[in-house]
C-alpha cells in the first residue's frame, strides 16, 4: 500500500460535546434505531443519512461531517425530531455543523444549496422576512444562474399576486437586525 492510499480520519473527542453545547440537543442520547432517516425526504441524496451524521458526531469525526453534502443538504423540516424516540432534532443539529464548517473554512459541496440558505438570511435581515422577488434575484446572482430562465414563471406568479413585487419591511425590523447583530451574521 503506497502513501497516497492511506487516508487518516483524526478523532476529535471534544466534538460531541461542543456540537450539544452549540446545537442544544443531546447528541449523545441516539442509539442508532434510524427513525430519523426513514422520515427524512432528502436522506437518499445525503452522502451520509440522518442516523449516521449522529453516529460520526459520537465518534468525533468533525473532518468528516463538516466536508459532506448531508449538512447541506437537510431541509430543517424537523420529521427526524418528530420520529425520535429520544427527542433529539437534528435541524439544529445540521445547523450547527454548517456554521462550523463555515467558520473553520471549508468550502460548502453544494453551493448553490449554500447560495439559497445565504439569500434567504439576507432577505430577513434586509426585510424583517422573506421577500420572495429580492430573494430569488439574490439566489440567482449567488448561485450565477441564467437570470432569464426563470424569469416567465416569476412575472406569472407577480401578476397572479402570489408574488409581491414591491418589498414591505416589518415593524420593529430593529429587533431582528439586533439577532443577527448578537449572531455575529
Amino acid at each position: 500500500m503506497e502513501n497516497s492510499d492511506l487516508h487518516i480520519t483524526y478523532v476529535d473527542l471534544s466534538f460531541a460535546d461542543l456540537v450539544q453545547e452549540r446545537s442544544g440537543e443531546n447528541v449523545r442520547r441516539c442509539y442508532y434505531c434510524q427513525k430519523c432517516t426513514v422520515g427524512c425526504p432528502t436522506a437518499y441524496i445525503m452522502d451520509y443519512k440522518p442516523a449516521q451524521v449522529l453516529k460520526l458526531i459520537q465518534l468525533g469525526q468533525k473532518d468528516t461531517l463538516l466536508r459532506s453534502t448531508a449538512i447541506w443538504l437537510c431541509v430543517g423540516c424537523e420529521t427526524c425530531g418528530t420520529r425520535c424516540p429520544n427527542e433529539i432534532r437534528l435541524a439544529p443539529v445540521m445547523d450547527t455543523l454548517k456554521y462550523m464548517a463555515l467558520e473553520e473554512g471549508y468550502p460548502a459541496p453544494e453551493s448553490a444549496v449554500y447560495a439559497l440558505h445565504r439569500s434567504f438570511l439576507d432577505s430577513i435581515k434586509l426585510w424583517g422576512r422573506v421577500h420572495e422577488a429580492t430573494m430569488l434575484a439574490e439566489y440567482t446572482l449567488r448561485s450565477r444562474g441564467a437570470i432569464l430562465s426563470d424569469l416567465g414563471m416569476g412575472m406569472q406568479l407577480i401578476l397572479k399576486g402570489k408574488i409581491s413585487f414591491l418589498p414591505e419591511r416589518i415593524k420593529r425590523l430593529e429587533e431582528v437586525k439586533a439577532l443577527y447583530k448578537r449572531a455575529g451574521s
